[in-house]
C-alpha cells in the first residue's frame, strides 16, 4: 500500500548502521527512505506529476550549467547522502564540487556517499510539511552545506540558506544566483 502522507518512525533505540540502512533501502526499492540525525526513519510518498516535472526541470537546469563548467557532480532526488551528523538525506537536487567528490573512495561513491552536498534544492510538494523541510535544510547547514534553496510553490516563496547567515525569504517570481558556490549559474523561477 502506497500512502500520500509522510510517515515518521522513531527508531532511535534500534540503531541502524549505515550498512543496515543501505540494505533496508535496497530491499524496499519501491519506497523512499531518509533518516534524520536524531534517528527517525522517514518514509516519503511519491510526488505527483506537477512536482515531478518541476523537480526534473530544476535538475536539468543545474545539469546543463554543470556540463558547461564541469565544476562538480549533479545528483537526483534518488541519491542518499550520509551527513557528518549521521543523517541520511536525499535532496531533490544536489551538487558537489569535484575537489570534494574526488576525495571519496570508489566504494563510498558506489553506495550512499558519506558527504554533505555543497548545494541543494528542496522543492516542496503538496504533501510536504514546510516545517520538516525547514528542519532538513538546517540539518544540511549544520553538516556543511554552502548554499541551499527551499522552493515553496504553495506560498510562492523561496528560502535561501547560507552558512552563518539568517535565512533569506524571496517571493516568486524571482531570479536566483548560484553566487560563488555555482559561479555563473542563474535560475529564473516563475510563479508556480
Amino acid at each position: 500500500m502506497i500512502t500520500s502522507e509522510t510517515i515518521i518512525l522513531n527508531i532511535k533505540n534500534v540503531g541502524l548502521s549505515d550498512e543496515q540502512f543501505y540494505q533496508l533501502c535496497q530491499i524496499n526499492e519501491n519506497w523512499k527512505f531518509e533518516q534524520t540525525a536524531q534517528g527517525e526513519l522517514i518514509i516519503m510518498p511519491p510526488v505527483g506529476a506537477i512536482s515531478g516535472n518541476r523537480e526534473s526541470d530544476l535538475n536539468g537546469f543545474l545539469w546543463l550549467w554543470n556540463r558547461q563548467t564541469q565544476l562538480g557532480k549533479v545528483f537526483s532526488s534518488s541519491t542518499i547522502f550520509i551527513l557528518p551528523n549521521g543523517g541520511k538525506r536525499s535532496p531533490d537536487v544536489a551538487w558537489i564540487a569535484n575537489e570534494r567528490w574526488d576525495l571519496l573512495t570508489p566504494e563510498e561513491r558506489e553506495k550512499f556517499a558519506p558527504i554533505c552536498p555543497d548545494f541543494v534544492i528542496e522543492l516542496r510538494s503538496r504533501t510536504d510539511s514546510l516545517e520538516l523541510l525547514q528542519e532538513k535544510m538546517q540539518e544540511y547547514l549544520k553538516s556543511g552545506l554552502r548554499l541551499g534553496w527551499l522552493i515553496n510553490p504553495q506560498n510562492q516563496q523561496v528560502e535561501i540558506y547560507r552558512q552563518n547567515q539568517p535565512v533569506e525569504l524571496i517571493s516568486l517570481p524571482t531570479t536566483l544566483s548560484g553566487e560563488n558556490i555555482l559561479p555563473g549559474f542563474v535560475l529564473e523561477l516563475p510563479c508556480f
